[in-house]
């Protein structure tokens, strides 16, 4: 049971949550900020992509980490289905109006509503529309921990207690993001790291509804 309510706690976190100057060496040459933006954008250009990742989330406070794995499908602009398989199944799912969260061993689903939860990028979702990274950041270049990544740090251009900044690391010969790291003004951590891309997919917009099961326990998270 304690494991049960520590994971719910992590996953609404997960979909709640010295800079170098803007440019970096390759060895064609300085790489700017843009160029590395131009770069990201055209590999996300396509109608949708599909990837395996793996979590790990760290409440500061209460000294808890635990950790998932699943894969996620996104349809541009704003749809994303998020199917935790480990530790349990689970699904984060929106059409970019509404949030589902579904808890099949609790007969439990969660519903809101998903600008409230991913909006600005919150929850990692800006994947889900790449643009939304120069609209709503303030983006700085960062020292990466691997000659083979660009580090780029995104500051919310209107933080939240909810959303202080993400850090992402982007290959540099893909310009996949490869890593998303989340931090909350609570000094709380949401580390994804995303592997098995398969991009220019086209999902089918029913991934992206979902009907709840007769009999389930609806809570209603945009109620007070």
């Amino acid at each position: 049971m304690m494991r049960s309510r520590s994971m719910l706690v992590l996953l609404m976190i997960m979909v709640t949550l010295g800079a170098l100057p803007v440019f970096a060496q390759t060895a064609g040459g300085p790489v700017t900020l843009d160029q590395i933006l131009d770069g990201i954008e055209r590999r996300y250009d396509g109608k949708g992509f599909s990837a395996a990742f793996f979590q790990e989330s760290i409440l500061k406070a209460m000294q808890i980490t635990d950790t998932a794995e699943g894969s996620l499908t996104v349809k541009r602009p704003g749809k994303m289905r998020w199917e935790y398989t480990i530790p349990e199944p689970q699904s984060i799912i929106t059409d970019g109006r509404t949030m589902w969260i579904h808890r099949p061993a609790d007969n439990q689903v969660m519903v809101g509503k998903a600008p409230e939860y991913f909006g600005g990028g919150r929850g990692a979702g800006f994947l889900s529309d790449i643009r939304q990274v120069r609209k709503s950041f303030s983006i700085q270049m960062q020292a990466a921990e691997n000659k083979d990544y660009y580090r780029l740090k995104l500051i919310p251009n209107k933080p939240t207690a909810e959303l202080a900044d993400i850090l992402i690391s982007v290959d540099k010969q893909t310009y996949r993001i490869d890593q998303v790291v989340t931090h909350n003004a609570y000094g709380d951590e949401t580390r994804i790291v995303l592997s098995d891309y398969r991009f220019n997919i086209d999902p089918d917009d029913a991934q992206f509804t979902f009907t709840i099961p007769k009999g389930a326990d609806v809570i209603k998270m945009d109620q007070q």
